[in-house]
């Protein structure tokens, strides 16, 4: 998707992971290496032995209603997007709304001048990832578009992490492409273009049978698995059923950190043409035959997550000092909860303006009920560090390194003491250069 690489949300060939089926009535006791089976439509499974549940919605509520407020619409032109879709998203219920039955439904409409609408919707907030040491499954029942709505037709059930695109990551869980009764699950990371995830392509399985997923309900899945922090890797399910996984070994432990370390946003769309179904067909889709109406259905969506072995992390867990270069302490100054107020190294004292935690999987510094944020999410070196509601942007990602830093992947910086300050000095972001004053000891 990618034309503007900053928007993206699946470059061109290859992506979208894991295709629509089903509605098994029955749910066998699942392993806790594989995703949950599929179940009932608008029932949502509950967690594997060992697991907890992070975030769900079976899609219940009055035919013709909106989505509930887990969710918010992406609305524009699919030009926005940068994967060369036609469509423009709205929040109409002609495009999306609930069924009655338990069900998502997100339909593409033609009107009489030929213009497509679609609609894309996408949690509120970057709101599941896998902490360290544990696991993160999220899987959704899907039905694709009918397999006789023709080309162009680009379902996508997929993961966005916060900040630049790239190397925020993205996770494809699900993509067909021209009603083929395909699925592809992708990553995505790194540098647009090239990399180490060969962008705009990404990482992926390519397209592969999914049969009766245009006809019945299927389960798209996928499990990010980090209980060896330093062997982590994404793999995908159909039904339950591996067929695909990407380790972090393939692309670099820092490229890998940045992209998936983190929590990311839900979201569903249904595209019309675009990259991917022109790049799969060799034409220019969708075509004059392709026809108006088809629907992408969702039974349930749901995140799960186990903490492992490994423990920690996750942020559940109280809050403790970040101390840095000469034994000094990570302090919001003057205990203010005040947007923009500074974030220094100072005497450690005890104080709760000094108890940091990290949650959202362990990548969000937490004092005091707010979050440590990079001053109007700067890069440049020297841009202070500041004291700032938690708003799931990339400002506010800070993933340990092994050599004691606090890594931004937005920024490409590292959390500093500035000028070896001493106590009382703001701190800063700059480069990182695994020196003593961007070494830190967190709780």
């Amino acid at each position: 998707m990618q034309s503007d690489p900053a928007r993206s949300r699946r470059p061109t060939l290859i992506r979208r992971v894991l295709a629509t089926l089903a509605t098994i009535a029955t749910v066998v006791a699942v392993l806790i290496t594989a995703p949950v089976g599929a179940a009932r439509a608008d029932t949502v499974p509950g967690p594997p032995s060992g697991w907890q549940t992070a975030f769900s919605d079976n899609f219940a509520g009055a035919s013709g209603s909106a989505p509930s407020g887990n969710w918010m619409y992406d609305t524009g032109p699919g030009s926005n997007f940068g994967t060369g879709e036609i469509e423009t998203m709205t929040n109409s219920a002609a495009n999306v709304h609930l069924d009655g039955n338990g069900h998502l439904d997100i339909t593409a409409l033609r009107d009489g001048n030929g213009n497509w609408t679609s609609g894309r919707i996408q949690t509120t907030s970057a709101n599941v990832g896998a902490p360290a040491g544990g696991k993160l499954e999220v899987t959704a029942e899907i039905q694709q578009p009918n397999p006789g709505s023709g080309l162009g037709y680009w379902p996508a059930f997929w993961m966005l992490g916060p900040g630049q695109w790239p190397e925020n990551g993205e996770i494809d869980i699900m993509e067909d492409v021209n009603a083929r009764s395909q699925v592809a699950g992708t990553i995505h990371c790194g540098t647009y273009p090239g990399g180490p995830c060969n962008e705009g392509n990404g990482i992926g399985s390519g397209l592969t049978a999914c049969n009766g997923c245009q006809s019945g309900y299927h389960t798209y899945s996928m499990i990010l698995d980090r209980t060896n922090t330093a062997a982590e890797n994404i793999t995908f399910y159909l039904d339950g059923n591996q067929y695909f996984q990407v380790t972090e070994a393939q692309v670099g432990t820092s490229t890998w950190q940045a992209a998936f370390d983190h929590n990311l946003s839900i979201i569903f769309d249904l595209a019309m043409g675009g990259g991917f179904p022109n790049g799969v067909c060799g034409c220019t889709t969708p075509t004059s035959a392709t026809s108006s109406g088809a629907t992408m259905s969702v039974g349930y969506v749901a995140a799960y997550t186990t903490t492992g072995s490994g423990g920690g992390g996750g942020g559940t867990g109280g809050g403790g000092p970040v101390t840095g270069y000469q034994g000094l302490c990570l302090d919001d100054r003057s205990a203010s909860t005040a947007n923009f107020n500074p974030i220094q190294v100072y005497t450690c004292n005890g104080t709760p303006a000094q108890q940091w935690t990290f949650v959202q999987a362990g990548t969000t510094l937490h004092v005091l009920g707010k979050c440590l944020d990079i001053n109007g999410g700067g890069s440049a070196d020297g841009t202070t560090v500041d004291l700032y509601d938690c708003n799931n942007t990339g400002a506010q990602v800070w993933i340990p390194q092994s050599n004691g830093e606090l890594y931004n992947p937005q920024s490409n910086k590292c959390l500093d003491d500035t000028g070896y300050g001493g106590s009382g000095t703001q701190v800063q972001i700059w480069d990182c250069a695994d020196t003593a004053n961007q070494q830190w000891s967190i709780p």
